[in-house]
């Protein structure tokens, strides 16, 4: 079951689909809040609409506008270097414990959305990477066994990062991942029970039509079972919050000479099951950068 958001910037409804060509509006029958879908009663209300489709409005997902699948997540929970390959192209040694770092949840937009590079930067970087959506509250997990009945599904994501201010401006992490619009997400958030291994998923960037990551879960350093009991075991985990597992092999950064985004670039990252997300990069002194935030703006007045 693909869950969704469509619509324009503020007046987006909940949707689902089958097929990922159209989805049946079904928001009007939630349960109040942003993760309604994701609550036992919801989720029950999404499959009996699959079922029976009746009297639902119908929209073909070419003709309207997808938005991130989670209005907004409670937080993000990074994983840095969590691909062996990754690791070896950034010159890294593997860690021994995973890497965590956060997101703030307003970097989240849409997968088809514009993406805003800072002002000033010059080495803004693209990171496919599998995010796995919590479905219920997770505190102090005993074992990595116990963690994949607390994922609700899976979606595609882009850890947008820009280098320099991540790793030459000192301090951590966080100043080179937390622009507004870094973290496209969706299409879809497909529901766990189509995803019987998350270890066994394909992913791809493509950079202007040139594909630049091609790898698997497989490679992942630490999988899926043990990022979530391993950040349980320090933060409580809620329903809707995000975890971005790693990204692979390939980013811009990791060529000789580096190849980061610029005005114009277009990035297609796809997970095999999960769907395709494109999206543009636009100079914050564009009339495109100044479209796309005067609409975040109206969305938060």
């Amino acid at each position: 079951m693909r869950l969704m958001r469509i619509g324009a910037p503020g007046e987006e409804t909940v949707a689902v689909s089958a097929d990922g060509i159209t989805a049946w509006e079904i928001g009007h029958l939630l349960p109040p809040g942003d993760d309604g879908v994701l609550t036992p009663g919801g989720l029950a209300v999404a499959r009996r609409a699959l079922e029976n489709p009746a009297g639902l409005v119908e929209r073909r997902l070419d003709e309207v506008r997808i938005a991130s699948p989670l209005a907004r997540p409670g937080k993000i929970v990074c994983v840095g270097l969590n691909y062996r390959r990754h690791a070896a192209e950034a010159g890294m040694a593997v860690p021994a414990e995973p890497i965590l770092f956060m997101k703030a949840p307003d970097t989240v937009g849409g997968p088809h959305d514009d993406v805003v590079i800072p002002p000033g930067s010059v080495k803004t970087d693209y990171e496919v990477e599998l995010a796995v959506v919590i479905g219920d509250t997770v505190r102090a997990l005993g074992s990595p066994e116990e963690a994949l009945a607390h994922v609700a599904g899976y979606a595609v994501a882009d850890d947008v990062s820009e280098r320099e201010f991540q790793l030459e401006r000192g301090g951590q992490w966080d100043k080179g991942k937390n622009a507004e619009t870094f973290s496209p997400l969706g299409p879809f958030l497909v529901t766990a029970d189509e995803v019987p291994d998350p270890q066994a998923l394909r992913l791809r960037t493509r950079i202007d039509g040139e594909v630049r990551q091609d790898s698997s879960t497989a490679d992942m350093i630490f999988p899926v079972a043990h990022l979530v009991w391993y950040a349980s075991r320090f933060m409580t985990l809620f329903r809707g919050d995000v975890i971005l597992t790693g990204t692979p092999e390939g980013v811009g950064s990791g060529f000789a000479p580096p190849r980061f985004l610029a005005h114009g670039s277009v990035a297609e990252l796809e997970i095999e099951g999960l769907g395709v997300q494109r999206h543009r990069f636009v100079a914050a002194d564009s009339a495109e950068a100044r479209s796309r935030l005067a609409a975040i703006d109206g969305v938060r007045r």
